[in-house]
């Protein structure tokens, strides 16, 4: 299978949503197999060829594999798995059995990213996980190491080793924290890609208020903030969310989810069409502050 555009996008398909059910405003749970597979190849159809995984994303890594191999791009397809958090880092063999397993089970040679699932993990570099990630580098099974942040501090301490290719933040309409902490321009400078993720802020962004679940009522301010600036700009919620990103942090990559194949085919779509020149200063006016609360799902009532 071919793409049907010249070039990839800086568009990742995250692939939690095809392995469980994943989002507040997740309202088909889990896909079925001919669903995934009409999301993956319009994703690729569309120019996406970054797909975003995790060992502990329930069946994520098989259905993909065995959709990437059905449709014939396994050796094209450039694939980022994270590490199950529960094995013992500090165990060489258990990474290297759990890297196997994972080239196994996607049918991929190589992994274009191994991520650590969780920023405490940078505890362990000096106590030998570096030298081991760089063995997976230097025996051809990973080309890119990376890391999933929450803190800036914790980010830009993480630009400080000689290992860390892929820096995976959040970021969206509402959450300038990285941004504001100069994390985007440092990792830009050391030649180190970002991965934004959490754009839609797992769907909290596009809902309607009254769709709101009952734990997630303290969050009308921001959904009432950007009905109103939609209203205000004549875009809809995906223009603002996709553009405000896109326009925003231009050499990053952005990750974004589809339960169901019309979601990635208007996402492509709304990504590729021109915005509002004013997009990046309305936005950034409205959501000046937001409280962390608000914008970091760890810290959202369970």
């Amino acid at each position: 299978m071919k793409s049907d555009v010249d070039k990839t996008t800086r568009l990742v398909l995250g692939t939690a949503q095809l392995g469980m059910d994943y989002g507040i405003a997740n309202r088909t749970g889990q896909p079925d197999i001919q669903t995934v597979r009409d999301i993956v190849r319009t994703a690729w159809e569309g120019g996406i060829h970054y797909f975003d995984t995790a060992q502990a994303y329930g069946e994520s890594e098989r259905i993909l594999g065995e959709v990437l191999s059905d449709l014939g791009i396994s050796k094209q397809a450039q694939v980022i798995t994270k590490l199950n958090p529960n094995i013992n880092h500090s165990n060489k063999n258990d990474l290297a059995d759990a890297v196997r397993k994972s080239l196994e089970t996607i049918k991929v040679d190589r992994l274009y990213g191994l991520m650590l699932h969780r920023e405490d993990f940078l505890d362990l570099f000096e106590t030998g996980l570096a030298d081991t990630l760089k063995d997976f580098i230097a025996q051809g099974f990973v080309e890119n190491i990376g890391i999933s942040l929450y803190s800036s501090a914790r980010a830009a301490e993480a630009l400080e080793t000689d290992i860390i290719g892929i820096l995976q933040v959040p970021a969206n309409i509402c959450d300038h924290r990285f941004y504001n902490a100069g994390i985007f321009n440092l990792a830009e400078r050391k030649g180190v890609h970002i991965h934004i993720r959490s754009i839609f802020l797992q769907g909290l962004l596009l809902m309607d208020n009254h769709k709101l679940p009952a734990k997630m009522q303290y969050v009308t301010p921001i959904v009432v903030k950007v009905a109103k600036l939609c209203r205000e700009l004549n875009i809809t919620r995906q223009e603002l969310t996709l553009g405000y990103i896109r326009k925003k942090y231009p050499h990053a990559f952005v990750v974004i989810g589809a339960e169901t194949q019309r979601q990635i085919a208007d996402n492509i779509a709304t990504w590729n069409h021109e915005k509002t020149e004013s997009l990046i200063e309305k936005v950034d006016e409205v959501f000046a502050s937001v409280d962390e609360r608000m914008i970091n799902p760890t810290m959202w009532p369970h």
